[in-house]
């Protein structure tokens, strides 16, 4: 069972952001919260971490995994060009529940799954989840919960659905009303809406008109 640190204690807030890096570079699962639910995350750049991320949730290869990261500025050095209009988005919504899907760069020693030389990154508006990616660099991250069954909005659920495949759990309390992020794809000539979540249409509207859905 993965070791749980209470992230509202400043001490065990340290000792668990060490743990979390330490099993990370391991290869091993952490639990922790984001801006929208609590999600399981493997190191990006690690396959057989990203395989074990997968089978945990009993997911297949054909929902690639998403990828946080912990500044803006580390979107550039993951893709193989930045559009104009992806720019203007993630300087509107991020950090924030917005995911942007681009074309990876294919020197990336990364496998998430059947995507097809894309990759949908996203900053997280979650100080904890920030803290831990800024130690470890992009990490893959899927909301914490076996396929089929709701996403946790606590570390209690997310230990309960998934504890038993992660090496640590950070408690930063409860995630209440979170939408899941709004995903949009850039990699054509017109960015276009895959899912609405956190952030309306209009809302993308007001930033790149052009906007389809």
């Amino acid at each position: 069972m993965a070791d749980l640190f209470d992230c509202s204690d400043p001490e065990a807030r340290a000792a668990g952001l060490d743990a979390a890096a330490a099993a990370i570079g391991q290869g091993e699962l952490v639990l922790l919260p984001t801006d929208t639910v609590y999600g399981v995350a493997a190191d990006a750049f690690t396959p057989a971490a990203v395989t074990g991320l997968l089978a945990a949730k009993n997911r297949g290869r054909t929902m690639p995994v998403p990828v946080l990261i912990g500044e803006a500025s580390t979107l550039a050095g993951l893709v193989v060009n930045l559009p104009p209009t992806a720019q203007e988005l993630a300087q509107a919504f991020w950090p924030g529940g917005l995911t942007l899907v681009l074309e990876h760069a294919p020197s990336l020693a990364w496998d998430l799954g059947d995507a097809e030389g894309t990759v949908a990154i996203r900053l997280p508006d979650d100080d904890l989840a920030r803290d831990l990616l800024r130690r470890t660099g992009p990490l893959a991250v899927s909301s914490a919960n076996r396929s089929g069954r709701p996403a946790a909005t606590t570390a209690a659920e997310a230990l309960d659905q998934l504890g038993t495949h992660a090496a640590v759990v950070l408690d930063g309390g409860p995630r209440q009303g979170s939408a899941a992020s709004t995903i949009v794809d850039c990699t054509g000539a017109v960015p276009r809406v895959l899912r609405i979540g956190a952030i309306g249409v209009d809302r993308l509207r007001d930033v790149v008109r052009e906007i389809t859905d």
